[in-house]
């Protein structure tokens, strides 16, 4: 009998790959970034077909009817659209080719007159200071960089890495909170994101309703939010930072939303969704162009360039969950009909799981941490059911391929 493994994270025990994509089981939904505690998480479910919740909800995007949604869209925005000038909806933006489609649609298709967000990127990327600055210079879209204290950002992606394994949760809270703290500075009561998440394996029941729940968004204390790991009120209590420098990751109260009446909602709800094509519209309106070089992890050379800090989260998403960089693009481009499920499987094999060597030195100095202890750290977050040795060195124990120690 096969000794039982021990799973982290309350992840399914007997991994599963999707039998028409490239993902597997244990790929976590969405969280709370500010409530992260890196316990037990939820994942992606499959249906007794074998098929994961991302390829139904593909499956049910073929039977809607996309102009009865666009109209909806027009019917949703006229109530907000501004006659004097004033922004009358937000675009939460990264400077990626997402974001820079929902903000120029927003523009230019529905006539609303959108500012775009940008939490700014731990550490710019040139072609992410580029194509932040091609979205206003070329798309015409106005556009506001809120950068954070350095010093706590530094901090918190520090403790991120280490206590969460995941060095981009700052960011990704930020860009969460940014959206609805600055749309009530602007008084601007509609937040337009991109694409559900939905799209990429959450319940499938978070996309019947087009806004977005204020949990992700509000919070009634500052210091009971979770930040790297651990709470601010903690970190206020153990370093010299004060409940001010944490001023930009402190979100509205729900009571604040609720009096300032401001809605959260998707474009991927009422436009069809497709990552490939917002990167043509984008090249073609804003001025977006790819990396100039295939991304560390993947085949491609357009999705999340904007951060240095990108390669390490993808990096980690495959040492905790199997699961890296060209299992995410891949397993899209197969929905999409961009790529077949083989072609998927052969660039998951090829490309998934590099290493960053390219922004080691970088990261490492960025953070404060020697390479011995960014190794040490990788290897805590490795679960037993996942990974095991062969000939002394770390090995994936089941893949998509078939190719684990254990397959």
């Amino acid at each position: 009998m096969s000794e039982k493994l021990k799973a982290y994270y309350g992840f399914p025990e007997k991994i599963k790959i999707c039998i028409k994509c490239s993902i597997s089981n244990q790929r976590p939904n969405s969280a709370v970034e500010m409530k992260n505690k890196n316990k037990d998480k939820k994942t992606i479910a499959f249906n007794e077909e074998g098929v994961c919740s991302a390829c139904s909800f593909n499956s049910d995007k073929k039977s809607i009817d996309w102009k009865e949604r666009e109209k909806k869209l027009f019917e949703l925005l006229e109530p907000y659209r501004s006659e004097d000038g004033s922004y009358d909806v937000l675009v939460p933006s990264s400077g990626g080719k997402d974001s820079a489609f929902a903000a120029h649609v927003l523009k230019y298709k529905y006539k609303m007159n959108p500012l775009a967000i940008t939490w700014a990127p731990n550490m710019f990327t040139r072609a992410g200071w580029n194509n932040f600055n091609s979205l206003t210079r070329v798309g015409g879209v106005d556009s506001f960089l809120y950068t954070p204290n350095g010093k706590l950002h530094r901090y918190l992606t520090k403790l991120a890495f280490k206590n969460l394994g995941h060095p981009f949760q700052p960011f990704v809270h930020g860009q969460k909170v940014v959206g609805p703290k600055m749309a009530q500075k602007f008084g601007i009561k509609l937040i337009m994101y991109g694409e559900n998440q939905a799209e990429y394996g959450n319940p499938l029941e978070g996309n019947k309703d087009p806004f977005m729940k204020p949990d992700f968004f509000t919070i009634d204390n500052p210091l009971d939010m979770i930040l790297g790991g651990e709470k601010v009120e903690e970190i206020i209590n153990n370093t010299e930072f004060t409940l001010n420098d944490f001023a930009p990751y402190i979100p509205p109260t729900p009571e604040e939303i609720q009096e300032s009446d401001v809605k959260v909602t998707f474009l991927g709800y009422f436009e069809k969704w497709d990552p490939q094509e917002c990167y043509y519209y984008s090249v073609d309106n804003t001025g977006f162009m790819p990396s100039y070089e295939r991304s560390i992890g993947t085949y491609s050379r357009y999705t999340e360039i904007d951060d240095k800090i990108v390669p390490f989260h993808f990096y980690m998403t495959y040492i905790k969950f199997g699961i890296g960089r060209a299992t995410y693009d891949s397993a899209q481009e197969v929905r999409n009909g961009k790529i077949t499920r083989n072609e998927a499987l052969h660039l998951v094999s090829k490309f998934d799981g590099e290493f960053p060597e390219k922004y080691l030195k970088e990261f490492c100095e960025y953070i404060g941490i020697t390479e011995e202890d960014f190794y040490e750290i990788v290897d805590s977050f490795r679960s037993p059911h996942l990974w095991g040795k062969s000939r002394g060195v770390w090995k994936l124990r089941h893949t998509a391929s078939g190719t684990g120690i254990n397959d």
